[in-house]
């Protein structure tokens, strides 16, 4: 069965980044810019991942997971920011509501798009990564 991805970025540069990089894997790939987009693709549709970005207009990313948790409670969420900082108080609450999900920074290179989705899809999450408590701040994963 082919794996599915869901990139959720306001960006369409990103999203073609990565549309291409991900473009050789067996993966399907499918890309909103919104997270009320992602939202009514995902009652029809199923992933097993999704690249969901935090910070965007009208919903954010945070915003965006809560409303995607109604219709996919279980698909396993990354969010990809260059802008951690800005939300470390709502990913921490999100943390203490139980929420799980990961966080990757950008900016990403096509080599590392391709190697952290296959360690994730295939690999059940990225090799070395640190599970934060509800009360720690979220990991940061990602180039430095």
């Amino acid at each position: 069965m082919v794996k599915r991805i869901l990139v959720i970025d306001d960006d369409e540069a990103i999203r073609k980044v990565m549309l291409l990089a991900l473009e050789s894997t067996p993966y399907q790939v499918d890309t909103v810019g919104s997270g009320a987009e992602a939202v009514d693709l995902a009652r029809s549709e199923s992933y097993d991942l999704v690249y969901l970005d935090l910070k965007m207009p009208d919903l954010n990313g945070i915003e965006s997971l809560r409303a995607l948790r109604r219709v996919a409670p279980d698909v396993r969420v990354y969010f990809m920011t260059a802008y951690y900082g800005d939300y470390l108080d709502e990913l921490r609450a999100l943390r203490t509501e139980g929420e799980h999900f990961e966080l990757i920074k950008k900016p990403l290179n096509m080599r590392q798009i391709v190697d952290y989705t296959r360690a994730i899809i295939d690999g059940g999450g990225l090799i070395g990564a640190a599970k934060a408590s509800p009360d720690d701040t979220p990991p940061l994963l990602g180039p430095a």
